[in-house]
Parts: C-alpha cells; sequence; structure tokens
C-alpha cells in the first residue's frame, strides 16, 4: 500500500511543563537523577533516566508514559539528542509507553573510543538491550536522520522484535548508497559526509568554536528561530569530553560509499542485485524542503516498502521539531 498525502507546515507549537527538576522513582525501581532531567524538563515534563546495557555503553533515556501500554521507541540522530522528540514524546505518551535515549555517542551517553564502535550494527544491538531491559517485547521503531538509518537496519534484521516502523527523513539504504552513483544532485548534497570523515574536522570545530558550528549546522537547514531557544542545550551537549568525535564517528563507521564529485569508483554489487523488502506496516514523514536528502529517496521506495504510507509535510530536514504537530498528527493519525 502506498498512501500519500500531503500536510501544511503548521505556524507553531509550544510545550508545557513544570520548571525544575524533580526527583522520581523511575519504571525499574531506581530514583532518577535530577540533574540528568533538568534539560528534559525544559522542554517537557518526562523523566530522563541512566540505563546501564549489557552491549557496553550507558544511555540517557527519556521515559514517559504507562509501561503497561504499547510501546514506542524514538531514535534520534546527528546532531541531536532525544530532544529531537521534545514535542512528540508527552503526546504519545498520552497512550503509549514511549522510549527516548540518547544514542551512543551523543551527549551524556557513553562515547566508547574506537571508530569500529559506531557500526550501524552496535546501535541495533543497543536499541534491543533497552528494548529487553525495559521488558518490552515488540514495538513500534521511529527514527529521524541517523536514527531513521538505525530504524531500517533494525526492522530489516530484527523483524522478531521491530512490529512498525515510523520514518522521518531517513534514506533507505538501499536507495541512499543508489543515488550517490546515480543522482549527481545527491551525491553532490551528500559531499558533508566527506568532511565528516575528515579527522581534522574537529581541529576545525575548535577553532572556530562550537557555537559558529552550531550556526553554520542549522542556519542551511532550517529556520534559525526555531532552534535558537535550544543552542544552550546544544551546546551543553556537544561540549561533553569527546561528545564531537564520537557523534562523527557514525559518519566514519558507516561503509556507505560517498564518492567526490570528479570520481568514478566501482559500483557496489549489491545495488544491481535483489533487496530484501520491510516487512512491517510502515509511515514514512518527509519533510520536502530538506536541503540534504533530495527527492530522489523517495523515488522507488514502495517497491521496497510494500506496506507504506507516505505523508509529506512542508518542512525541511529536522521536521519532528520544525512542524512538530504535523509529524505528531501524522504518527497518531496512522498508529492503530
Amino acid at each position: 500500500m502506498d498512501t500519500e498525502q500531503t500536510l501544511p507546515r503548521p505556524s507553531g507549537a509550544t510545550d508545557q511543563g513544570r520548571d525544575g527538576p524533580r526527583p522520581s522513582l523511575n519504571h525499574a525501581g531506581g530514583m532518577v537523577d535530577p540533574d540528568r532531567s533538568r534539560h528534559s524538563q525544559a522542554g517537557g515534563e518526562f523523566e530522563l533516566q541512566h540505563v546501564d546495557l549489557p552491549t557496553g555503553v550507558s544511555l540517557d533515556v527519556a521515559v514517559a508514559g504507562d509501561p503497561t501500554k504499547s510501546a514506542i521507541i524514538l531514535l534520534h540522530g546527528f546532531p541531536e539528542s532525544h530532544r529531537t522528540w521534545r514535542n512528540q514524546i508527552p503526546e504519545l505518551a498520552k497512550d503509549h509507553f514511549v522510549l527516548a535515549p540518547d544514542q551512543r555517542g551523543f551527549a551524556r551517553s557513553s562515547k566508547p573510543a574506537e571508530v569500529s564502535d559506531y557500526t550501524p550494527d552496535k546501535m541495533v544491538a543497543d536499541l534491543i538491550a533497552l528494548a529487553d531491559h525495559f521488558g518490552i517485547g515488540k514495538f513500534t521503531l521511529v527514527g529521524h536522520d541517523w536514527g531513521g538509518a538505525i530504524a531500517w537496519m533494525a526492522a530489516l534484521t530484527r523483524p522478531d522484535r521491530i512490529e512498525r516502523l515510523i520514518i522521518v527523513n531517513a534514506p533507505h539504504p538501499y536507495i541512499f548508497q543508489k543515488t550517490m552513483f546515480d543522482d549527481l544532485g545527491q551525491r553532490e548534497a551528500s559531499q558533508y559526509i566527506r568532511a565528516f570523515r575528515n579527522t581534522d574536522l574537529e581541529k576545525h570545530i575548535e577553532a572556530i568554536g562550537l557555537s559558529a558550528f552550531f550556526d553554520g549546522s542549522f542556519m542551511r537547514h532550517t529556520d534559525f528561530e526555531k532552534i535558537a531557544d535550544e543552542k544552550p542545550i546544544y551546546l551543553d551537549q556537544w561540549g561533553q569530553p569527546g561528545a564531537m568525535t564520537a557523534m562523527l564517528n557514525w559518519y566514519r563507521a558507516s561503509a556507505i560509499i560517498v564518492p567526490a564529485m570528479d570520481e568514478t569508483p566501482e559500483r557496489p554489487a549489491f545495488l544491481d542485485a535483489p533487496f530484501p523488502p520491510i516487512t512491517q506496516p510502515t509511515l514514512v514523514i518527509w519533510g520536502v524542503k530538506d536541503k540534504a536528502l533530495l527527492p530522489s529517496q523517495l523515488e522507488g521506495l514502495e517497491a521496497l516498502v510494500p506496506d507504506m504510507t507516505l505523508v509529506k509535510v512542508d518542512a525541511g530536514h529536522f521536521v519532528p521539531w520544525e512542524a512538530p504537530e504535523a509529524v505528531t498528527g501524522a504518527i497518531r493519525d496512522w498508529l492503530p
């Protein structure tokens, strides 16, 4: 099923919540650290727990809703945190159990030292371990940007756990790699990945400062007014020891080939072979003004995702907080 509709960008949305953290019991019976809850409380009333996983990392996790309800896990991308979903968490928690981790390498979650610690299979393992920690069997998985890349992989490799899939401006791995060879526009838009893989980038960021990097990162992709209030939180998270290198290591560990514009490397063999379909019902929410992921990312997607509903939103790449009402509404309308 390929159902498509276009939603207008809303005029804006605000979060309501009490100022300041409060101690409380977590869903595993332990205490929530108020200091770790501070930033979450600023954008909505939900807990932030520090969870040790058997995969060798500890993740900060926003937790909301009734644990007896059906579960939704929300995965953020680069260069963000659980706060990608600050507008969706309180709404979805009204009738679901919601988890939104700061993935490995981000904010105050663990930052393993090696590039190899950031291959996508490691994050899929974190995801499943996180669900196990909370006693969750099957769940709905939502992912944006890199979180969406992990969600695609989890749906393909762990259909026993992923019941329904929601993708928000995140390219399918087959289509993304294919467009690196067949769509020069997308290849050009993805040259930043080559820059992120340059290990001298951290020296450049240190030289210009995190504030300037923030302005350069977001001004190209969104209305700055939509993110200005969050800037201190981003700078705090990026300023954690080792955070910038850890975040960039997601790109450095990825097997995706991004050729230079004047390069013609050998085409990966898997692009000319059958690719396994997504078996779960899938909602794809797409901000049509995305400058990093061009419309070619949707071409042929219905053949790889047979049970797909596509909702286009008048927003850019960071659609969860650029158009929060549209994203939350699309998710609510689609969920059973």
